[in-house]
């Protein structure tokens, strides 16, 4: 059985979080259905106080967030010690924003991406705590001859610039998840499973519950062990019914993934 830990990311139930009452139902249902890590994103207003109550009553590890830019740039200091309280050790960024890649990402836009992030990750690790960047599968457009990933971990310091990597997008992106996540060795804490599948009529792929897709995600599990991944957590964007029920396939299926390796 596999060290890493397998939880939930919380995006998936955004419809059930907009209020401290729902977020609170909403964990103790997260709970009961046998997960004890979570990723905390797209909540609505809570006390943060209230939060850290609810998730040291429960028990819940939270690895990483989803974390708005704009409290990153300017609103860092609460934002630090919101996590601290939690304990949660990763401040993560759930996409480039767009005023960075208005009509798609340009070098310009791209340099000032990274000279913002640049200094919000240092701000970050020197409060003991580390910064995350999830990707989408624009960032698999090419500049200059090499994608947009390729340069973020090229161009970044791994003390201040870790990766949350997306199955699904990797494979919208048109590269092998597992081989991407293999380059990102000792880059990446959390990675994000949600499957790939092809609907009857559906020209486009949709997001599926772990399992029941279309991915290896066998060998993207192989790859985050070898790549020194701690956490995997399920996500699905777009739900074809109730979310929890959905996250309940999902970790029944990548729990037998896990008992494999």
């Amino acid at each position: 059985m596999s060290n890493i830990k397998l939880g939930a990311q919380l995006y998936t139930i955004r419809e059930f979080t907009k209020t401290p009452e729902d977020i609170e139902k909403s964990l103790r249902k997260i709970k009961s259905l046998g997960f004890d890590v979570i990723q905390i994103s797209a909540f609505g207003p809570i006390e943060p106080q209230r939060l850290a109550g609810l998730i040291h009553e429960l028990g819940l590890d939270v690895c990483v967030t989803h974390t708005p830019y704009d409290r990153l740039t300017g609103d860092l200091d609460a934002v630090i010690a919101e996590h601290k309280l939690i304990g949660c050790d990763t401040i993560g960024l759930g996409a480039m924003p767009g005023q960075f890649r208005e009509g798609g990402v340009t070098m310009e836009g791209y340099r000032a991406f990274l000279k913002a992030v640049d200094e919000i990750g240092g701000k970050i690790r020197d409060a003991g705590l580390h910064f995350a960047y999830h990707n989408h599968n624009f960032e698999f457009q090419k500049l200059e001859g090499k994608t947009v990933m390729d340069r973020m971990l090229e161009d970044t310091d791994p003390e201040k610039f870790g990766f949350i990597i997306d199955t699904f997008w990797l494979q919208m992106g048109g590269v092998s998840p597992a081989a991407y996540i293999r380059k990102l060795k000792g880059r990446m804490k959390v990675c994000h499973f949600k499957d790939f599948a092809i609907a009857p009529g559906e020209r486009n792929p949709v997001f599926a519950e772990v399992g029941e897709g279309n991915l290896d995600l066998h060998e993207a599990f192989r790859a985050c062990e070898e790549s020194g991944v701690k956490y995997i957590v399920i996500e699905e964007d777009v739900c074809p019914r109730d979310p929890f029920d959905c996250l309940a396939v999902s970790f029944k299926n990548l729990k037998e993934i896990a008992a494999n390796h």
